[in-house]
């Protein structure tokens, strides 16, 4: 677990939020948490995708995860959900 990454206790609370992914075929689908990981890296330090560090997984499968993410509403979900739970302000936070 790298500096910023997602706590035991915090994955354990998000984690089951997230949506279940399925591989296709023969490929592996990957672990949310790594992608999630991933993400907030990107996020928090503002660097390209392509730039993000290797140990999160490919770029292109952590961007596309986003994406598919935040088209679902995932992200949305995810938010008003630990507002509801008063861990967070929903004014406090936006993914542009």
């Amino acid at each position: 677990m790298a500096r910023g990454d997602l706590t035991d206790q915090e994955w354990a609370m998000i984690g089951p939020l997230l949506p279940p992914e399925r591989g296709r075929w023969a490929r592996p689908s990957g672990d949310n948490r790594q992608f999630l990981n991933g993400m907030l890296h990107v996020l928090r330090t503002g660097c390209p995708w392509r730039d993000m560090h290797k140990r999160y997984g490919k770029w292109n499968s952590v961007y596309v995860r986003f994406r598919r993410w935040a088209e679902q509403g995932v992200w949305d979900a995810l938010l008003q959900t630990l507002v509801d739970l008063g861990l967070t302000d929903n004014w406090q936070h936006m993914i542009d």
